[in-house]
């Protein structure tokens, strides 16, 4: 019989039984990858990495806002699939964005949802061909597994940025354009709400600083919840000397404070060049015990670091939501509030 050791030499052995469809290397040391920039007419191909669409109007909300930018929606071939609340099967949702990817009419990739599910398709996509094609890809929420698997994998600038069914307002879209159009080195900065217009003093959206001072990096961040559950893996890319940004929502404190936590003793914090924390909706303390207020978990996981440090940036879950480039150089002002591209990113 054979003993316990000699199995687990032979599984080593034998590399099909626990290999993945595409092979996995970290993009460190490879070339930056910037995609295309956006033209009038470009071909988006909309597709559902995550949750599914049960609502066929939710579809044709989508299509209109990529009409009303002047592009031409291309509907994955799995996208009104579902699989229980995935939007299809695991390989079959990875199996659209590789043919997108593969495809040299389509100049961007644009998620109808987030939910739940990019993580689960990250061993399915095919990095080799993603990089040999690159384009742009957008979202947030869910869709920071993705953003962040392709860009540690290809070192491809990807966006994090707005899901199809986000509110495409004025804000939101000028932003879009600016980056992914124009290719602007933009500076984002909170803007005031309309909230406060009437008012002698700012209340939504205040920036506040938790250590003086500016700093360069790799723009690297997105929904905390998600970021936290893939650390370990190799989706997660080189923390560094970056710029960490995290945003959630409907968290309660501890929970926050749980992930900040995970984030801290994976060695990720000690990696980083600065850091923005930006909104985190409705995440408030647990009702059956006492809790710290989010601003000291926030304060006591990156005020120790010493580095440049602002809170509040108008990054999340929000009715306008930015397009920041995930792997882009970009510069911080913490006492400004700002996060400044050093470069287009886009060519």
């Amino acid at each position: 019989m054979i003993n316990r050791r000699n199995f687990l030499l032979s599984l080593a052995a034998t590399p099909s039984v626990f290999a993945f469809p595409f092979q996995l290397a970290k993009a460190a040391g490879k070339p930056l990858l910037k995609p295309k920039r956006l033209q009038p007419g470009s071909i988006v191909g909309i597709v559902g990495p995550a949750s599914a669409v049960f609502v066929r109007e939710e579809l044709n909300i989508v299509i209109d806002a990529v009409k009303g930018l002047g592009l031409v929606p291309r509907l994955a071939p799995h996208l009104l699939e579902r699989y229980g609340y995935l939007a299809g099967k695991d390989k079959d949702r990875a199996a659209d964005i590789n043919q997108f990817f593969s495809d040299s009419s389509i100049a961007a990739i644009l998620p109808v949802r987030g939910g739940w599910g990019c993580s689960r398709i990250l061993p399915y996509l095919d990095y080799q061909r993603i990089r040999k094609n690159p384009k742009i890809l957008v979202g947030f929420s869910d869709i920071t597994a993705l953003i962040l698997g392709l860009n540690a994998q290809t070192n491809l600038v990807t966006f994090h940025g707005p899901n199809g069914l986000t509110s495409w307002k004025t804000t939101q879209t000028d932003y879009f354009r600016r980056v992914l159009f124009r290719g602007e080195a933009v500076t984002f900065q909170n803007q005031k709400d309309g909230d406060d217009s009437n008012r002698l003093m700012q209340v939504k959206y205040r920036k506040q600083t938790i250590t003086s001072g500016k700093a360069k990096g790799r723009l690297i961040g997105g929904n905390l919840s998600v970021l936290s559950a893939i650390v370990g893996s190799p989706y997660v890319p080189d923390f560094s000397g970056a710029i960490l940004f995290l945003e959630d929502t409907h968290e309660n404190i501890y929970r926050i404070d749980r992930m900040m936590t995970h984030l801290k003793i994976a060695g990720l914090f000690n990696k980083l060049a600065g850091f923005v924390f930006g909104q985190c909706s409705d995440c408030s303390p647990d009702a059956d015990y006492g809790s710290l207020t989010l601003e000291e978990v926030v304060w006591d996981h990156i005020q120790p670091l010493g580095i440049p440090a602002w809170y509040g940036a108008m990054i999340g879950h929000i009715e306008n939501v930015l397009t920041l480039p995930i792997g882009l150089e970009v510069e911080i002002d913490a006492d400004a509030g700002t996060i400044r591209m050093l470069e287009p990113a886009v060519e």
